[in-house]
């Protein structure tokens, strides 16, 4: 409780949220998710076919190995820690 009230009384002082902004790590921060966004996006766009039409069909088959393979790979780290915790 009394956190909270900390964390929104400095949440609306807009002179330290303005001196945090401008702080070198923060804008270093700011800088390096803009950096990863950008070269995330560059990946993506190279990775496509190099067709002009973009294909629906494979985006979709795209999205859907996706997924089946980050839930086969959520189970498996959920079996895991199963068996770990039985051995404890």
């Amino acid at each position: 409780m009394p956190l909270r009230f900390l964390f929104r009384y400095l949440a609306n002082n807009e002179q330290l949220v303005q001196r945090i902004a401008e702080s070198y790590p923060v804008r270093k921060a700011a800088r390096f998710c803009v950096s990863i966004y950008y070269r995330t996006q560059n990946i993506a766009r190279e990775s496509l076919p190099p067709t002009d039409k973009f294909d629906v069909a494979w985006m979709r088959s795209f999205l859907s190995r996706f997924k089946d393979n980050l839930s086969h790979g959520i189970k498996d780290a959920q079996q895991q820690l199963k068996d770990k915790g039985k051995r404890n």
